[in-house]
């Protein structure tokens, strides 16, 4: 497992390394996340055929329709939550593979997430869990419920494009707490910042992304 951690040719240290010299490039600031995305083996949450292409600034599928973000999209999103300081509960929508369960999971101090597809889920939990990450709760549900038990959350983060921000998930965010979503339709999304203040919550439109769509249900 180990030399898996570390990587060899195109999985190894120098490949992460020129990733993040990109993020960087991109205009990602945040020393902390760079730093954990340099340690983090990108690499793991791929199959093991598109393993060569894991530190590429792309999208590469997971499975069951699914994919795992670009790079570049799990730094933004992450800097962006982060961005007003360091967050004590995260929920995250949409498990997927695990790689941006992992890059929170060393950035905060508790990450809840939710997870629809379940061989997705037990895949990733084991995962995260063999990279000694065991700050994580995971639940096999419907991500448009969120995770009521743990509400309310410092940061919100949705992993798949809904036509619109589920209300269930606005009620979760605590008094000053922040969600990054995407919204919209396969080729006119963005995404989307909430802030929940004291007038309500505030709205902003940041970039235009590319996600898979939110589905409802379990699998």
């Amino acid at each position: 497992m180990l030399q898996n951690i570390q990587g060899i040719g195109m999985t190894s240290m120098r490949t992460r390394e020129r990733m993040v010299e990109r993020l960087e490039q991109q205009g990602i600031k945040n020393h902390k996340i760079l730093d954990v995305m340099r340690t983090t083996p990108r690499h793991l949450f791929v199959d093991e055929a598109l393993a060569s292409r894991a530190y590429e600034d792309t999208a590469l599928p997971i499975g069951y329709n699914q994919t795992i973000s670009q790079p570049y999209i799990v730094a933004k999103m992450t800097e962006l939550l982060l961005e007003a300081g360091p967050l004590s509960k995260v929920l995250e929508i949409g498990t997927g593979c695990g790689y941006q369960t992992a890059i929170l999971g060393q950035l905060v101090d508790h990450v809840y997430t939710v997870e629809r597809i379940q061989p997705l889920q037990k895949k990733a939990k084991n995962l995260v869990w063999s990279l000694q990450i065991k700050n994580i709760s995971y639940l096999y549900s419907d991500g448009g419920w969120g995770w009521v038990d743990h509400a309310p959350y410092d940061g919100i983060m949705v992993t798949a494009a809904p036509p619109e921000i589920p209300e269930m998930l606005l009620r979760q965010m605590a008094p000053g707490g922040v969600m990054l979503i995407p919204i919209g339709r396969a080729g006119g999304q963005e995404l989307q910042r909430v802030r929940h203040t004291e007038a309500g919550f505030e709205v902003e439109v940041l970039e235009p992304v590319s996600f898979v769509p939110f589905l409802s249900g379990k699998q």
